[in-house]
């Protein structure tokens, strides 16, 4: 780039970058998401080095700042750097009791499941490889994951029934571990951005320095080559240090509209046919892998985006909303942001949600509260951030439905208080997971109710 770059120039750069932005978001958000667990951690679960689990000792709260989080299960992380070879993750028996590990690449492509849909509950041991392993696998072993980068993320969720429920989850927890297979080599870490990068820039010396470092697959590496005029396929120094103003412009410009394109595109449907206060459920919100899917996964044509490029921005989307979800065969997650009328959810009204029959799962159902726009868990006197068919003391009515009551006050009749989800004082989005859903729940048949208002 020189300093007479064209105006017309500098606009298709900026293109060029909002593309870029679009599709390195996932990756970024990934990688950082995966240094901060290791150097913060995340809510109860401490600060864990590569290659160990660390595990929560309890429920998820609102002090854990992470997008949508979930209420109904206790998680086990271990973020796993194979640059030193192949690791073993030793999984023990739940005694049929829901759990699931899923494997996520640095992508934010979810590449393998093991659990109770996946692989049973038995007990076993799994051989997790790099790219382009080759090796001797040992006897014993159930089966061999194939990771798609050097390194990745084991997001493990085990069913708690609540504080009662945490010594048996806790035993769990403790024979859940990860061994080298060779224990004399070392691995690598997270390669370091150039920190002196003008903060303007940092997202793109990122991806810059991640992307050579994590290459995706071969279609993805192909449509990587576009990003050269941006300085994102550079090796070595970084090309942001005493960048030409033209190319800042540019850069900086893209960052923004990518920005607005990611939140456009994680904002709820505008879709003429659902009726007001439809929860907006999407089975198909984590098919952008298209290239490795391992055990536990479905390899099947109506569980990937069939457009390549369009799926940049799917994953961008999810990525923002429910980084590290599943596939919808393994849970299913529903949000609404309006009620039975059309207006915005918020804590100055009180509504109401009635379920005529449970939600049709193998395994359980939640409804789980947040905030916008950050959509963390919602602060409250009653310590209560969910509610689902596992909840003790909830009241059913004689003909077995189940009405939830959504307002910011404890009620105070007290059917209305064993059955309250507590709500902020402003707007707000509840989520409802459906674990395991029944074929209904995938091909659209069930309907969730919608939250009805009180006034």
């Amino acid at each position: 780039m020189t300093s007479k770059t064209s105006a017309a120039g500098t606009d298709s750069l900026a293109d060029l970058a909002a593309d870029a932005y679009v599709y390195g978001y996932p990756l970024v958000f990934d990688v950082s998401m995966i240094s901060a667990f290791m150097h913060k951690g995340f809510g109860s679960l401490a600060p864990t080095p590569f290659n160990r689990f660390g595990h929560s000792t309890k429920l998820a709260t609102p002090d854990a700042h992470f997008v949508s989080v979930n209420n109904d299960t206790v998680y086990s992380i271990a973020q796993v750097d194979l640059s030193g070879g192949p690791i073993l993750l030793h999984v023990p028996d739940t005694a049929g009791a829901y759990y699931v590990l899923q494997f996520v690449d640095v992508w934010s492509n979810n590449f393998a499941y093991l659990g109770k849909r996946a692989t049973g509950t038995e007990e076993g041991d799994w051989l997790v490889v790099p790219p382009g392993w080759s090796g001797t696998v040992p006897d014993k072993v159930r089966g061999v994951i194939e990771a798609p980068t050097a390194v990745v993320s084991v997001v493990g969720r085990n069913a708690c029934d609540g504080p009662e429920d945490m010594p048996r989850v806790h035993a769990l927890q403790q024979r859940l571990t990860l061994a080298p297979l060779d224990a004399a080599t070392h691995p690598t870490g997270l390669p370091a951005p150039d920190p002196d990068v003008p903060e303007e820039l940092r997202f793109y010396e990122q991806l810059r320095v991640w992307m050579a470092d994590f290459p995706p697959a071969g279609p993805d590496q192909d449509y990587q080559e576009r990003f050269q005029p941006l300085g994102l396929l550079e090796e070595g120094p970084s090309p942001y240090m005493n960048a030409d103003p033209a190319l800042v412009k540019a850069l900086t410009e893209g960052l923004t509209a990518g920005k607005a394109r990611v939140e456009a595109a994680s904002k709820p449907r505008v879709d003429g046919d659902r009726p007001p206060g439809a929860w907006e459920t999407n089975p198909h919100l984590f098919d952008y892998n298209l290239d490795h899917l391992g055990i536990g996964t479905v390899d099947a044509p109506q569980w990937k985006i069939a457009d390549r490029e369009a799926s940049y921005l799917a994953r961008a989307a999810a990525a923002r909303a429910a980084l590290w979800g599943n596939h919808g065969y393994e849970a299913v997650y529903a949000h609404t942001f309006t009620d039975s009328t059309g207006r915005r959810l918020n804590g100055s009204r009180s509504y109401t949600l009635r379920f005529e029959q449970p939600p049709p799962v193998e395994s359980f159902w939640s409804v789980t509260m947040y905030d916008t726009p950050d959509y963390y868990l919602v602060a409250n006197p009653a310590g209560r951030y969910s509610l689902g068919d596992r909840t003790p003391g909830l009241t059913y009515d004689k003909d077995g439905s189940l009405t939830v009551v959504i307002r910011r006050e404890r009620p105070e009749d007290p059917v209305e208080a064993a059955n309250w989800l507590p709500a902020p004082a402003g707007d707000f989005r509840p989520m409802i997971r459906l674990y395991t859903p029944r074929q209904s729940v995938l091909d659209g048949t069930y309907q969730l109710p919608p939250i009805v208002a009180k006034d």
